[in-house]
């Protein structure tokens, strides 16, 4: 039988020309491909395909306010059902707006917030608007905002700088403008990953003396504070929220549980079964990670620097290994670890044609993504945020969302453990704001009884119903019948 010859582009009508430079599976440059293979489209956001920045482009919300940037405020109602579908799922934060919202905790705080921008998130900021916070916010990451809801909270008055596919430039210039505005001047900051904080302390060191409180969810973020606390530069006091127990326990590892999968299937369509995948870091993050790798049937290897974590691994049944010794024979590689170059140019150069390469981590240095850009590699965009880059004797990997955190950046989250990191996030900042001169200028774990409360909110969902210690029995331990039950060194 002869072969049928391949469909170019060249030989396609303008309609179905037009249909496919739409598609998010073709490459950015058309003139460097000479055929294009079809398959299922993944159906992420590709606004990042679009080069006309939202700078450029003058907007208004209904009510005449211009002080936003977001890609399109035509969006704003898809966005607002976005945020509304969350609510449904996020119990905890809901619940803790309604007792609070009388009260107003937050009144006259002045919150910088610095976070990815999607649903979930929005429900945090317009419970914190309720609780009588005024709020600037950006994306913390170039690839995770969700432009409809950006659209919708900025629909509604939220000064929103953000859009999916910024450049750093883009980046830098929307912190700033959350920052730096005339006649607004902030007293708290809600990051993740600390940029916030940096740019604050660099270019508006006073503006900084006059914060109240710095809240912190990430891992990246959580080391800058304790450098700078270590170096004598915070001069604030801090609540590293991403070691608080419903924070690192559920939000962190169930979410990462979820999302692993449905980021690689959405954006490579893999069979898991059989596959041979390294997680490198075996922490919250990377437990999540490779427990559904494992459920899913793949052949899951760990690295780890850490040997109380190394042997967890070893225990659950996980082959612990150096990166070096399984790195070309295997599949995927997820990096888990928050840390520098855990994937390097030499250990690329010796994967297996077709491995996938992704982070789970916050930071977007793990994967040493820079080493790549050199001539003799070619880049091929073939979906958002899947590039294949070659090499030179045709072997090729899938880099997914350039090296930054994948899950945010090509798939979704689940809204009801967001709601647990939301809770918390927003026990924070009200403990910070209302207890002046309680806290020093150092970092801190949230109080143990608000990780619990947070808990409390949520377990409704479940109709779980919690059983109450009798007198004699809260003697006998030495505890409070309304709690904490459990001492801060505890490890749950």
């Amino acid at each position: 039988m002869s072969k049928m010859p391949e469909t170019t582009f060249a030989d396609l009508s303008l309609a179905d020309k037009t249909a496919v430079k739409k598609s998010s599976i073709v490459a950015r440059r058309f003139s460097d491909v000479s055929t294009c293979s079809f398959s299922s489209a993944c159906f992420t956001e590709t606004s990042d395909e679009d080069e006309i920045s939202p700078k450029d482009v003058k907007q208004n919300n209904s009510h005449g306010s211009s002080d936003f940037c977001v890609k399109n405020i035509g969006k704003a109602a898809f966005g607002r059902r976005e945020i509304e579908i969350a609510e449904q799922e996020m119990p905890g934060i809901m619940t803790l707006r309604k007792r609070a919202a009388a009260d107003k905790p937050l009144k006259n705080a002045k919150i910088v917030g610095c976070t990815h921008i999607n649903a979930q998130t929005a429900v945090l900021i317009e419970t914190l608007i309720q609780l009588g916070a005024s709020v600037r916010w950006a994306a913390c990451n170039i690839f995770s905002t969700q432009n409809a809801v950006a659209a919708a909270l900025a629909e509604v008055g939220v000064p929103i700088f953000a859009w999916r596919g910024e450049t750093e430039e883009d980046f830098w210039w929307c912190l700033d403008r959350c920052i730096h505005n005339e006649g607004w001047q902030p007293n708290m900051i809600l990051d993740d990953g600390g940029d916030a904080t940096h740019l604050m302390l660099k270019k508006y060191p006073d503006y900084f003396k006059s914060i109240k409180g710095i809240v912190e969810e990430s891992l990246t973020g959580v080391h800058r504070l304790y450098q700078m606390s270590k170096a004598g530069k915070l001069t604030v006091p801090a609540i590293n929220v991403n070691d608080s127990v419903t924070k690192n326990k559920f939000d962190t590892y169930y979410t990462c549980r979820d999302s692993i999968l449905d980021s690689l299937k959405r954006t490579t369509d893999i069979m898991f079964g059989g596959k041979q995948v390294v997680v490198c870091g075996y922490g919250d993050v990377g437990k999540g990670c490779a427990e559904a790798l494992r459920g899913q049937g793949c052949i899951v290897y760990i690295t780890e620097i850490d040997p109380i974590c190394a042997l967890q691994a070893a225990m659950s049944g996980f082959r612990v290994v150096r990166l070096g010794e399984v790195i070309r024979n295997v599949d995927v590689v997820v990096t888990a670890t928050g840390n520098k170059h855990v994937v390097t140019r030499d250990h690329m150069n010796r994967m297996k044609n077709g491995c996938i390469v992704c982070n789970m981590g916050h930071s977007c240095s793990e994967i040493d993504v820079s080493s790549l850009h050199t001539p003799e590699l070619t880049w091929e965009r073939v979906r958002s945020q899947v590039e294949h880059i070659t090499w030179p004797d045709g072997k090729m990997i899938i880099l997914l969302a350039e090296g930054r955190l994948v899950n945010l950046s090509c798939s979704t989250i689940s809204s009801f453990v967001v709601s647990v990191a939301s809770s918390t996030q927003a026990l924070a900042l009200i403990e910070l704001y209302s207890a002046p001169g309680r806290y020093k200028s150092d970092v801190y774990l949230l109080p143990k009884k608000m990780d619990e409360y947070v808990a409390s909110l949520h377990l409704s969902t479940f109709d779980a119903h919690l059983t109450e210690l009798t007198d004699a029995q809260a003697k006998f331990l030495g505890l409070s019948k309304a709690g904490p039950f459990k001492a801060n060194y505890y490890r749950y």
